[in-house]
């Protein structure tokens, strides 16, 4: 039974391992581009929580290429009056940055 804990144990920590590079990669893109001015994980700030636009998009197929047109062009109305501002992203960037919101 302990030996089958240490194998479970063992793949959950190699499973954190494998995914956890590339989060902590479009966390310092989303960093690095200024959306943490406006944007936290899980809490408003000036825009909407990353966990709460997640949560409205869930399940939208359309959503990744929704939210990365968003992030170039900007948008309003959608969380508030309140406008985001066109961002100076490429859309590979872009694209990262939607799909670390929506994994949120």
């Amino acid at each position: 039974m302990k030996h089958h804990l240490r194998i479970t144990m063992a793949g959950i920590a190699f499973a954190a391992w494998v995914v956890t590079p590339a989060a902590h990669a479009d966390d310092a893109l989303a960093k690095a581009k200024g959306c943490t001015a406006c944007h936290a994980n899980d809490k408003k700030v000036i825009g909407p929580a990353y966990k709460e636009v997640a949560k409205k998009y869930k399940g939208d197929a359309k959503a990744e290429a929704l939210l990365a047109s968003k992030i170039i062009k900007g948008g309003q109305g959608v969380w508030g009056p309140i406008p985001m501002p066109p961002n100076k992203v490429t859309e590979d960037e872009a694209k990262k940055l939607a799909k670390y919101v929506l994994a949120m």
